[in-house]
């Protein structure tokens, strides 16, 4: 689903970012994180879940588990209804809140989402899967000081949380705080090295401040661990535009057209070359 940056950053970089927000914090139901493997949404153990809830009414976990599953399989309105009757039957039971306020964040009910993972933090204020996810939602709804307020709780929560790092860092970039950023950034990918999306925000706040070839570097770590990452694609486009390299950019940005068709930021880097332009700068 795979981690929303700075509008007063280079302007075609931003636009670029604003994809990042889902990418790496809530990429899959249950606890968030990366915590479901992709077989967790088959419809063979959806059928063993089942047998599960049905061997096991009364039990809150079961409903969790599966409504975990129909999550990763993208069935929300199924998940909804078994976190539901997980909650009905234990209403302390935080993760279920958590998991719920994933699946209202993938429906875009923000309200909602924020609602539960509050829930959750009620129940347990130190839930970190739960700070970091309602920090996210803050941070879509543009109430960044809470976001970062529930950020910071993460890290003091559990230092080793790259989520929390990369999340914060985007609040950063939208504060024109690059240095703070790229230091966030580092620490995530010092944490999850094999995560693409930190390296493509490094990359942004570098641009951001001139590091052009710093900013390539990362733009090329992140498409070398997602060949498919089309910001990455565009923001290498415009590192290459930056430049000068208007062939190498135009190449970029195609291959960002080609995985996400019409992709606007890539579409008006190709626009700029095609009419001479130079590129976008802060």
């Amino acid at each position: 689903m795979a981690a929303n940056l700075s509008r007063a950053m280079i302007p075609g970089v931003a636009l670029v970012a604003v994809a990042l927000s889902g990418c790496v914090v809530d990429q899959a139901v249950s606890t968030p994180g990366r915590l479901i493997e992709p077989q967790a949404g088959s419809a063979t153990n959806i059928s063993s879940l089942t047998e599960v809830v049905n061997q096991n009414p009364g039990d809150a976990s079961a409903y969790n588990m599966r409504g975990t599953a129909f999550g990763r399989s993208n069935k929300l309105r199924d998940a909804l209804v078994d976190f539901d009757k997980a909650i009905q039957i234990d209403p302390n039971y935080y993760q279920a809140y958590a998991n719920r306020a994933l699946v209202h964040r993938r429906m875009d009910n923000l309200d909602l989402a924020l609602n539960d993972y509050s829930s959750a933090l009620r129940i347990n204020p130190s839930y970190e899967s739960a700070l970091v996810g309602r920090g996210n939602i803050y941070r879509l709804k543009g109430q960044n000081e809470r976001a970062l307020e529930d950020f910071n709780a993460a890290i003091r929560v559990n230092s080793g949380d790259a989520r929390a790092y990369h999340n914060r860092a985007l609040i950063y970039q939208t504060q024109n705080l690059h240095s703070f950023a790229v230091e966030d950034f580092g620490v995530a990918i010092g944490l999850d090295p094999k995560a693409p999306e930190p390296y493509n925000g490094r990359g942004i706040s570098y641009l951001a401040t001139g590091d052009v070839d710093a900013a390539l570097d990362d733009f090329n770590q992140a498409l070398a661990l997602d060949r498919d990452y089309a910001d990455a694609w565009t923001n290498r486009g415009l590192a290459l535009e930056t430049k000068g390299d208007s062939t190498k950019a135009r190449a970029a940005y195609n291959r960002a057209m080609q995985i996400s068709p019409g992709y606007p930021p890539a579409k008006e880097g190709i626009g700029r070359i095609d009419a001479g332009k130079p590129p976008v700068r802060t």
